[in-house]
């Protein structure tokens, strides 16, 4: 179900079918503020516009890496108000704090992988 507000808005179920998340996890992350529903319909249905789709999208790649409610919506707002003049101070160095931790919990995961790799080969000969 779509409603045309001017721009191009869903209901939550698109937005969950679009990012394979479930509409629980989609309603938690509007509760804790981070992905607060563009609007509400008068029969008070969230509504999501194309930005929180791309929102929802950043949210499902941090989630992985470990960062916390509170790292995810501080690197969002980060996001959201670019780096360029006008830019909070300190947020191209928390950006690269960010870089740094998520650089570092992807390299475990990769070894996590290869060890997972590892122990399906040993125990396939079997």
């Amino acid at each position: 179900m779509t409603v045309k507000t001017g721009s191009t808005t869903m209901h939550i179920g698109e937005l969950a079918e679009r990012t394979g998340l479930s509409l629980r996890t989609i309603r938690h992350y509007d509760e804790v503020g981070l992905l607060p529903a563009t609007a509400r319909t008068d029969g008070g249905f969230r509504v999501y516009s194309e930005d929180d789709l791309e929102r929802l999208t950043v949210i499902k790649q941090m989630k992985p890496l470990g960062f916390s409610l509170e790292e995810m919506a501080d690197i969002l707002t980060i996001l959201r108000d670019g780096q360029g003049q006008g830019s909070a101070p300190g947020n191209s160095e928390k950006l690269s704090e960010y870089l740094e931790k998520a650089t570092h919990q992807r390299a475990k995961m990769a070894r996590n992988l290869a060890q997972a790799d590892e122990f399906i080969k040993r125990i396939s000969g079997h």
